[in-house]
């Protein structure tokens, strides 16, 4: 019998990796070694960017809160604000905080509102 070189397993694989580097510059999405590690790269880097979008946006959360807060006058700071809803027992989370800021800034300055006890 003749031996057989994982020919078509080889190629198959080959391609598939070639296929999903495509796009990729220089030799990266050419040459199959290359291209294997420009993917391993990429899957790091796609794994640590899952985590940090989860960082940058409950940032820009904060960001958009805090801002809503100054354009109301006697309106408290952030980390006031925070406090006095849990004193208040007010469970909304930062995300939807910065919805009402954003987009229903008269329903968010009615909670600031209550909040403060006015």
């Amino acid at each position: 019998m003749s031996r057989v070189k994982t020919g078509v397993v080889r190629r198959r694989r080959h391609k598939k990796v070639l296929k999903l580097t495509k796009g990729f510059r220089g030799t990266n999405h050419r040459l199959y070694k290359r291209a294997h590690e420009a993917l391993l790269h990429a899957g790091q880097y796609a794994y640590i960017g899952r985590k940090l979008r989860k960082r940058d946006f409950r940032r820009l959360w904060i960001v958009r809160v805090k801002a809503g807060l100054t354009q109301i006058d006697q309106a408290p700071i952030y980390s006031r604000f925070i406090h006095l809803l849990k004193k208040n027992q007010i469970s909304l989370n930062r995300k939807m905080l910065a919805n009402l800021a954003v987009n229903h800034f008269d329903i968010f300055s009615q909670l600031v509102a209550k909040v403060q006890g006015k």
